[in-house]
């Protein structure tokens, strides 16, 4: 059975508001109002913004759309001298380069409290639903056909590449190149089976870090004990669990995370240092809500979630908490998050959503997508196992697997990774 084209048939309202200058960068807004779901009959809309960044002398480059990391996330925010990202410099050289803030993030109808308070749990959840990688596409095929584009190419970050794997599901013919950092999703795989592989896979980490510092494994035992007798306590008011304190793991998984954990644990844990670094260092905060309450439904292809990751928790990660996780997230954040704690009865209530299929493993390899796709050997959230067989269904995407970068190749590299997928797109060798 093929994922349906759940394309809603209706009048798009675009208009460019504002055109400036960053730098030697032009700038162009738009913001598009689409549909918020895909029945016809549903008269909710939403507002969708992208931003189109244009060289001096790039004016008739294609375009490239970036699809963004998440699931919640809005894009970044472009300029040079540096380039910001890091890696748009090289994406300029070829492209028109299109950053769209998908829906529910930065000033696409952003996702707040106050959603909550004017649906209701049960209207907030059920709003929420709409706002996965099958609603961005059908906004990013409305942005396509509003900028009178024929076919674009596409470059997805992790969740973004998730979301590219949908699009070629259900639009391939809109897709000239798609380029994937870190985003071979696993396709026909239920979430409880990446969220397993993904505790190996931050478990290694873990280790790996001990091995450079052993002495801050005895460092994070001890902190451990002292969240789990309530000693550690942000300047949020937030009183730091042993589960919350363990997601530092988060930060193994890209290039130079290890660094700010290792400042971390250098630090006196009482002191104001120690408390305000961890508060900035712990993922699943208030200022994206979407991250930690949709962020399992972006593994699930068809699936109820029903908190994958703490049910399938090993027992070792019990037995030793020294071992620090990834992006695990756990239902008891609700209670102890301040910040997440609004969210607790609609992240329940997603807990239990079946969620619909977003890709098409038949449809993947009649697409003739083309393109290449970084695939790192020790990626903590996205495993190199189930992206080698994602990859698998798209002969003419090539692969470039590598172990010299993490999960933040895109950023991290400067450029480099981006500019080894343009050559083996182009049927040239990765230098």
């Amino acid at each position: 059975m093929r994922v349906g084209d759940q394309r809603r048939v209706t009048s798009i309202e675009g208009m460019t508001f504002h055109t400036s200058h960053v730098g030697r960068l032009r700038l162009d807004d738009h913001t598009i109002t689409v549909p918020l779901t895909a029945d016809a009959r549903d008269p909710r809309t939403i507002d969708v913004f992208a931003r189109v960044v244009t060289r001096p002398g790039g004016e008739s480059l294609p375009h490239l759309l970036f699809l963004q990391g998440g699931p919640g996330v809005e894009s970044p925010r472009p300029s040079l001298d540096p380039a910001s990202p890091s890696w748009l410099e090289t994406a300029l050289e070829r492209y028109r380069v299109v950053f769209l803030d998908q829906r529910g993030t930065g000033r696409s109808t952003p996702v707040g409290d106050d959603l909550i308070a004017s649906l209701g749990a049960s209207g907030a959840a059920e709003y929420l639903t709409h706002l996965r990688a099958d609603g961005i596409v059908r906004d990013a095929e409305a942005l396509r056909e509003l900028l009178g584009i024929g076919r674009w190419h596409t470059l997805g970050q992790s969740f973004g590449g998730f979301t590219t794997l949908h699009y070629l599901s259900v639009h391939p013919d809109s897709i000239e190149r798609a380029y994937f950092t870190g985003g071979l999703s696993a396709v026909g795989r239920h979430c409880d089976d990446v969220y397993a592989l993904c505790y190996a896979k931050v478990a290694a980490a873990s280790e790996a870090y001990y091995r450079r510092f052993p002495e801050h494994r005895g460092v994070v035992a001890r902190l451990v004990d002292r969240a789990a007798a309530g000693e550690i306590v942000l300047p949020s008011g937030e009183v730091v669990s042993p589960s919350r304190l363990r997601s530092l793991g988060h930060c193994l998984g890209s290039d130079d995370g290890w660094l700010a954990l290792h400042s971390l644990l250098e630090l006196d844990p009482r002191s104001l240092a120690f408390r305000y670094d961890l508060a900035d260092l712990l993922p699943f905060g208030g200022r994206n809500p979407l991250y930690y309450v949709i962020h399992e439904s972006s593994y699930a292809d068809g699936v109820v979630t029903d908190w994958s990751a703490e049910r399938t928790e090993p027992e070792a990660f019990k037995a030793d908490p020294t071992w620090l996780t990834g992006e695990h997230v756990r239902r008891e954040w609700l209670e102890t998050v301040p910040a997440l704690a609004p969210w607790k009865d609609v992240a329940l209530k997603i807990a239990q959503v079946e969620w619909p299929r977003l890709y098409d493993a038949d449809a993947l390899a009649d697409s003739d997508a083309r393109g290449a796709a970084a695939v790192y050997a020790n990626d903590c959230y996205v495993p190199l196992e189930y992206s080698l067989e994602t990859g698998a269904l798209l002969p003419g995407v090539h692969r470039y697997v590598t172990s010299e970068h993490e999960h933040s190749g895109l950023r991290s590299s400067g450029g480099k990774v981006l500019a080894h997928l343009f050559d083996l797109a182009d049927g040239g060798r990765v230098r």
